[in-house]
């Protein structure tokens, strides 16, 4: 099987796993609401939402008609990259699960959960500088080398990819603006020059495979695949921006709103 090209957005039994797991932990998550209601202030509904439509991107990123020309077509691969890698992790960052965990669990397993936030590796993992270059130089290596072309027939290298695609995203996103507890939490002015260059390395990556195919993609395709990753990830970093500003408003303004995180209100 390592060697027969994959169709990973078949509904198979890797599909139907998948398929399950989402649902599973959109269930987990109103679960965990339901439960957190019974003790404190109720959670906000749009965070529900939030959840759900991140799961929902990232279930079709790899299960589904995007999913399954993805295989052949470097646009929809694009497409699929830009729901699991950017939009879902960027809407479960809204979704605050940390917090409904938090809130979720008894003390002791709280203190605990607190204690690996405060560890030396999240704070290395969630450091800008850390988080880039594990979320920009794994998409250099995956569309400058083979292993873009290697994925698509060997299916484990295929599901480690899309797992390091979406936590790389993830920490990227969490790195730069977070609505759950973050005892590590570098300054604005620190992440708004990381973001910078990571957003530059983004584009630049982009431009180059306009010009430069990835092995075994038409000209074409990547033309049309790089314009969908330059001009769609520029929309979702342009909402990270967005937070990272009014984080950064809040905490110049404070006596307007009471507190310095930008989740108040959203």
């Amino acid at each position: 099987m390592a060697n027969e090209h994959i169709h990973h957005g078949g509904m198979g039994a890797g599909g139907l796993a998948a398929l399950m797991t989402f649902a599973a932990a959109m269930l987990l998550y109103v679960f965990a609401v339901k439960r957190s209601n019974m003790k404190f202030s109720p959670w906000p509904v749009h965070r529900i939402f939030f959840w759900i439509a991140g799961m929902s991107c990232a279930a079709a990123s790899v299960v589904g008609p995007i999913a399954e020309r993805a295989h052949s077509s470097f646009t929809y691969h694009m497409a699929a990259h830009l729901l699991l890698g950017m939009l879902a992790p960027l809407l479960i960052v809204i979704s605050a699960p940390l917090t409904l965990l938090l809130r979720t669990v008894n003390v002791r397993m709280a203190r605990r959960f607190t204690f690996i936030l405060k560890s030396t590796p999240v704070r290395l993992l969630t450091d800008p500088i850390t988080a880039s270059l594990l979320n920009m130089g794994g998409l250099w290596i995956l569309y400058t080398t083979d292993l873009y072309q290697i994925m698509h027939h060997n299916w484990i290298l295929l599901v480690l990819i899309h797992i390091h695609i979406f936590l790389a995203g993830y920490l990227f996103t969490v790195s730069m603006v977070t609505f759950d507890p973050a005892p590590h939490k570098p300054s604005i002015y620190y992440r708004s020059v990381v973001l910078v260059l990571a957003l530059a390395s983004h584009g630049i990556l982009a431009k180059f495979l306009y010009g430069n195919p990835p092995a075994g993609v038409p000209a074409g395709d990547s033309e049309t695949g790089a314009l969908l990753m330059y001009y769609g990830g520029d929309a979702i970093d342009m909402v990270i921006i967005f937070l990272l500003c009014l984080e950064w408003y809040r905490c110049q303004t404070p006596h307007r709103s009471g507190r310095h995180n930008p989740a108040v209100n959203l």
